[in-house]
């Protein structure tokens, strides 16, 4: 295990209540991530991992235990700093792609660095330069209704590269695309993990990711049952 370690959570818990009853959504997992690492969570439907994800992403705080991330304690960071580190410190890419179907291409890649104080005219061309690296330069201007699936997530993670963030994040990135779209998307997170030294986590029910995993995690019933 890498020591510069980006993660490093410690008896880490998520409950919910569900009516009268507690469900454990991640259950006392003692977890740590090497920068540079790609590593691969699997686990059938509601085994934890979209839990974990929202975790380290800080779109959802722990029940108890310590959570580190990217030099941040999510556990008792405020939220003025936790916006911050959601705005800098990490990418996100979905199943579902999440593009605001009323802006253009360039518009949703900007999107994060709009929300963290700078100019459309300071941003663009970094947008211009990651839309152009996803071969995404002659559709600058349409907008996601016009994309096919793997053009609106590879939009996807030219937005959540544009703050230049430490941390990749990607649940279910080829759940929406057929085979060969989801292989061109995983090789993408790959490239970002190798040659740009992006720490990459990515949650999915898909073998396609398993060729470019540093490391496998299997969680069962919000555990890690075992990892290779």
């Amino acid at each position: 295990m890498p020591e510069n370690h980006v993660i490093r959570a410690r008896e880490l818990t998520r409950a919910y209540r569900h009516g009268s009853a507690q469900v454990i959504g991640i259950d006392r997992v003692d977890l740590e991530i090497g920068a540079g690492e790609m590593v691969v969570l699997k686990g059938n439907s509601g085994s934890g991992k979209s839990t974990l994800l929202s975790l380290l992403a800080g779109l959802d705080r722990p029940s108890s235990g310590d959570l580190v991330v990217a030099a941040h304690d999510l556990v008792r960071i405020s939220e003025k700093r936790l916006t911050h580190f959601r705005r800098k410190a990490i990418g996100m890419v979905f199943q579902s792609f999440n593009l605001l179907p009323t802006l253009t291409v360039l518009e949703n890649a900007c999107l994060p660095a709009l929300l963290a104080g700078l100019s459309f005219p300071e941003i663009a061309p970094r947008a211009e330069e990651l839309l152009g690296w996803l071969h995404l330069d002659h559709r600058l201007t349409h907008l996601p209704a016009q994309l096919s699936g793997g053009e609106m997530q590879r939009t996807a993670i030219a937005r959540a590269l544009i703050n230049d963030p430490a941390i990749i994040l990607a649940d279910e990135p080829t759940g929406n695309l057929d085979s060969r779209n989801g292989e061109a998307v995983m090789a993408l997170l790959s490239e970002l993990n190798r040659a740009w030294q992006r720490t990459v986590i990515v949650a999915t029910h898909s073998s396609l990711a398993d060729p470019y995993a540093t490391r496998q995690i299997n969680l069962r019933d919000g555990r890690i049952a075992d990892q290779t």
